[in-house]
This record gives C-alpha cells, structure tokens and sequence, in this order.
C-alpha cells in the first residue's frame, strides 16, 4: 500500500510540475509573440511616419516652386534695343498655370448659330467628355443627382488668344464692346458676357440629363464644340438664385431678338432626311423630326451677328448659278424677297435660310459639311439606356 500511495503522488507531482511547464512554455511563447508584434507596429509606425514627412517635403518643394516661378515671371522683362535707354519693369500679375479637365461635345459646330446664353434653347444638347487621366470616375459620383450644373470654360475659338499669352504687352483689352439688344450701342466690357474678356473664361449653367463613365450629357447649351472645359460645379438654388435681382434697362426689353415666323420648305424637309441618314448614329437626337425641331428652336432669335442685321449686304449672296438652278423663283414664291442666304451650322449639318425685314425667316435647304465628322463623340444610342429610352 504505501508502495502504490507513493507512485500516485509522484504521478500526480509530476502532472502538475507537466502542466506548470507547459504554463510557463505558454507565457513565454505569448511574451515573444507580443514582443514581435510590438516591434512590428513601432516598424510601421516609423515608416508612416517617413511617408508623412516626404510628402510634407515634396509639397513644400512644391510651393516653393510656384513661388520661384511666379517671381521669375514677375520680374522677367524684354531686352531694350541698343542705344535706348532700358525701361523700370512693370510689376507683372501673379501667373496660376491650369489645365483643362475636358471637351465639349457639342450640336453646335460652329460659333454662328450657337445660343448667345445658356437655357435659351432647351433641346440644344452637348456632351462634356471628360480626360480620364485628369479625372477619375469619383469625380462624378453624386453630380447626376442635380438638376443644373455650371461649366467654366475657355473661349477658345476668340482670335487674340495667341497674343494675349505669348505677348501680353500687346494684347490691349477693349474696354466697351457692341451689344446685340443695343443695336450697335457700346457697353462696358465687364457689364455685357462678350466673349473678349481680361481673360478669356465663360460661366454657363446646363440641364444635367445625364452622367455616365467620364461623360455628362447637358441641355440647354450655349457652348460650341470642341470648347475647352476648366471645371463644373453643382448649381445650389438656394445661394445660386438670387431674389430681388435687377437688370438694367436695355436687357429688359422682351423680343428684342426674336423673329416672327419660322417656315421650313419641303425642300428643306426631304434634304434633312437625306442628310439625317448620314449623320444619325453620331447624333444626340433621335430622330430628323426632333432635330427639326432643334433648328426652330435656334433659328427662334435672330443669330445673325450684329454687323449682319445691320449691313446685310456684305453677306454671301445667291449666286447667278443658283438663279440658273430655279431657286430665285422659288424663293419668291415663299414671300422673300431678300436674296441673302445665310448658314446654321448644326451637327456636322448646313442649314439654309432666308429672312425678310419682317423677321419672318424661311429655311430653304440642308447640306453635309465636309470634315467635322467625330467617330469618337457620344450619340444619342450612348445615352438611351441612362435615360430610360426617353431620346
């Protein structure tokens, strides 16, 4: 008995001095696990705190840069001709180099024709196509949930912008420039929305139909295509819309651009099918009716520039080979007894028309232009799924 008691207590010593090992084995293992993890977070800890200050340095690096640029242009001036006395530099404004984000993709083709204002006619859609290297697609994300967006932009198509960045010196602003509602009478630069500005920056607010990808289809446009995009904001009714805001006097004269009357020969019709055939798959609309009804929305205000409406004359006339064609007869015969043809170009699309001194305007045919085909641009099929079918 004592024999076996002994055996039995020395089992059970040596199950408990088993179980204290594997107790300690067990800490030590969990002390050199933490010890490891610990060294782990100090290590990127150490590294995040190497990130943070490299890029610290590189936005330093690049604020400095800016403002050594910005003082190396400040105090660059030209180099005098020999025998004339230098000239003090004069202090040169503060240069923001910017890129632009995008093109408009736009029904209008030309300037002539395309809405002195936004919203003016509705139907006028353009698409904004976006550069992928510039803006990512969360860029976007929540733009489709506004009615009305704000584009800025360039105007691009004005004819002094090589003078005014290469030599600004020479570029003088024109500090008063014609009004269309003024019939030829002058107004302060900053008091009208002419295009020949200090800078060459337009504001426009569109309808936003549509977002897709790197792309936002708009309505209601007054841009051209091919206009350079800056950048786009929401439009905020609540601050955007302001009440009680006034005019002066000379822009509240209701009609001071619209015509009489619209009529569009069957001529006309038959010729727009023919060229719809051509150029539908790169509309944005979705019919040859529809964009019937685009031309009439335009050709609704009188487009012609204000030289046209004042000296009609020194417009392209009929020539004697349309005469010999018949067509003087029929212009005639549709009550017009101008013989000054004017152009809308429309999507790729040469649209004829005739106004008499009544305003009332007769369209009269409808041609391809030549080379503004874009095999690239956004059509009404992109969108058609986005809008449920709606074009």
């Amino acid at each position: 008995m004592p024999s076996a008691m002994a055996r039995s207590q020395s089992l059970a010593a040596a199950a408990v001095l088993a179980a204290t090992a594997a107790v300690v084995l067990s800490s030590l293992l969990y002390r050199r696990k933490c010890g490891r993890l610990a060294a782990r977070v100090r290590e990127l800890e150490a590294s995040l705190a190497a990130a943070t200050e490299k890029a610290a340095a590189e936005r330093r690096g690049r604020v400095r840069a800016q403002q050594s640029l910005r003082k190396a242009l400040g105090e660059r001036e030209p180099v005098p001709d020999e025998g004339m006395p230098a000239k003090a530099p004069a202090p040169a404004p503060a240069s923001y180099p910017m890129a632009t984000i995008g093109t408009v993709q736009s029904c209008f083709s030309t300037r002539n024709g395309t809405p002195r204002q936004p919203l003016v006619v509705p139907l006028a859609r353009a698409t904004v196509a976006l550069d992928p290297a510039r803006v990512p697609v969360g860029a976007l994300e929540g733009l489709a949930s506004y009615s009305h967006c704000w584009i800025l932009y360039v105007f691009h198509l004005n004819t002094d912008l090589d003078k005014m960045w290469k030599d600004p010196a020479r570029s003088k602003l024109k500090a008063k420039v014609r009004v269309p509602r003024l019939k030829g009478g002058k107004m302060g630069v900053l008091a009208t929305r002419s295009p020949h500005r200090p800078n060459p920056i337009g504001l426009s607010v569109a309808k936003v139909e549509a977002v897709g990808g790197h792309s936002i289809l708009l309505s209601g446009v007054d841009l051209v295509d091919g206009t350079p995009v800056v950048d786009i904001k929401p439009y905020l009714p609540y601050s955007d819309s302001v009440n009680g805001a006034t005019v002066p006097d000379w822009l509240e004269v209701d009609g001071a651009l619209a015509v009489e009357s619209i009529h569009c020969t069957e001529h006309f019709i038959a010729a727009l099918h023919n060229c719809w055939m051509h150029t539908q798959k790169q509309s944005l609309y979705a019919s040859a009716d529809e964009f019937q009804d685009v031309i009439k929305e335009v050709l609704s205000w009188d487009i012609r520039s204000l030289s046209q409406r004042m000296r009609p004359h020194q417009v392209t006339l009929e020539t004697e080979e349309n005469t010999q064609c018949g067509e003087g007869d029929e212009d005639h015969k549709d009550g017009v007894s101008s013989t000054v043809v004017y152009h809308l170009h429309l999507e790729g699309i040469d649209v004829s028309y005739m106004i008499d001194q009544d305003s009332n305007i007769v369209v009269e045919d409808a041609t391809l232009l030549s080379g503004v085909a874009n095999q690239n641009r956004h059509g009404c099929l992109t969108w058609r799924d986005k809008l449920g079918g709606v074009l």
